[in-house]
């Protein structure tokens, strides 16, 4: 019976080019096998095949993706499937980001967006960037923000307001400035300093998520579907994502198994790789 021990120890013995396009191939051998299949097929039904292609996509298109191991990318596409978000990183609605050898699962500011509007009950919600010379006033007591859009007088990005309205006529406003949330993500996010995480990469998407999230969390409506999110956003995902009545999928052979040993990746190390938080 394949473990994820055995799988990451045969992996181990390749490296570079070599060891990326053997999990890429990986990754797409364990799409295309019955049990995979069926997972998704439970979870999306007829739009299986089209979400499960933008998967072996995604990896194709990404070199750091490529070296993660195949259970972790496909565990963290379920968690997406499962809350019905495209992963495609263009649409910024989820991200599936390497750190290391394993993937990892982030939602995007517009997944929040998009679970929201599902409650139907939200007349509007959105969040912006504030550029210098928008802020007129902010009053973090009242939650009384004014801004005016026409007194911009720079590109440079201050500061992140998010706002939502419900049908019944309660709305909220918040207001972080920029060196609030880089605070924020210092003293809470595990993945702000790796090198290729989305906080490098598009530090304006990951705040206004930030903004939203706070926002929503605490004045917001809370779906199944968004305490999921709020579970599974930046955390690491467990195996049991793909598990079904007790039964579990062998990633080496693609058959159902029982009693399969996991490691738990909260234990995975980054020390002496280019994911090493410095």
């Amino acid at each position: 019976m394949a473990t994820t021990n055995s799988l990451k120890n045969e992996l181990s013995k390749k490296d570079g080019i070599g060891q990326a396009s053997a999990i890429s191939n990986s990754v797409k051998g364990l799409m295309d096998s019955p049990a995979v299949k069926k997972r998704f097929e439970e979870v999306l039904c007829e739009r299986a095949p089209q979400y499960m292609s933008s998967i072996v996509n995604l990896v194709n298109s990404d070199t750091n993706l490529k070296k993660c191991e195949p259970m972790s990318v496909i565990a963290s596409c379920m968690v997406a499937a499962t809350m019905d978000l495209p992963v495609d990183k263009n649409l910024g609605y989820a991200w599936v980001v390497p750190y290391g050898t394993k993937a990892q699962f982030q939602m995007g500011y517009k997944g929040y967006i998009q679970l929201a509007l599902r409650t139907g009950q939200y007349k509007a919600i959105n969040v912006v960037e504030i550029r210098e010379g928008e802020l007129i006033n902010w009053n973090p007591l009242s939650e009384e923000v004014e801004i005016d859009f026409i007194q911009k007088k720079s590109d440079k990005v201050i500061g992140y307001a998010g706002y939502f309205k419900l049908l019944n006529g309660f709305e909220k406003t918040v207001y972080w400035s920029k060196e609030e949330i880089e605070i924020h993500a210092k003293k809470f996010s595990k993945t702000y300093s790796f090198k290729n995480g989305v906080w490098q990469t598009d530090f304006d998407s990951m705040a206004k998520k930030t903004v939203l999230r706070n926002l929503l969390s605490k004045w917001g409506i809370l779906s199944i579907e968004m305490q999921k999110a709020y579970g599974a956003d930046n955390n690491s995902i467990k195996d049991t994502i793909l598990k079904q009545d007790n039964v579990e999928i062998d990633f080496d052979t693609g058959e159902m198994i029982e009693d399969i040993e996991y490691i738990d990746p909260e234990d995975e190390s980054f020390e002496g790789t280019a994911f090493e938080d410095k």
